[in-house]
């Protein structure tokens, strides 16, 4: 599946008109119109930027030694 995205503004009657598309005549297609925000918004897009990150025991088996069936 080919996607291509184009922006675009509607003209005062309301249509749309989308040129030079990268897909050839009689190619079925589908359309989706998702209407574009302005304005950026105010959620932090890395919330983790500059957070210290600690791990306790990164070392430690995910499960006991006990349980190992390898060792057994």
């Amino acid at each position: 599946m080919k996607a291509h995205r184009i922006e675009t503004t509607l003209t005062e009657d309301g249509t749309l008109i989308i040129k030079d598309l990268p897909f050839q005549a009689g190619e079925a297609v589908e359309i989706i119109i998702l209407e574009s925000s302005s304005q950026p918004s105010d959620s932090n897009r890395y919330p983790l930027r500059g957070k210290v990150i600690h791990y306790d025991d990164p070392f430690e088996p995910a499960v006991p030694i006990e349980d190992w069936e390898v060792l057994q």
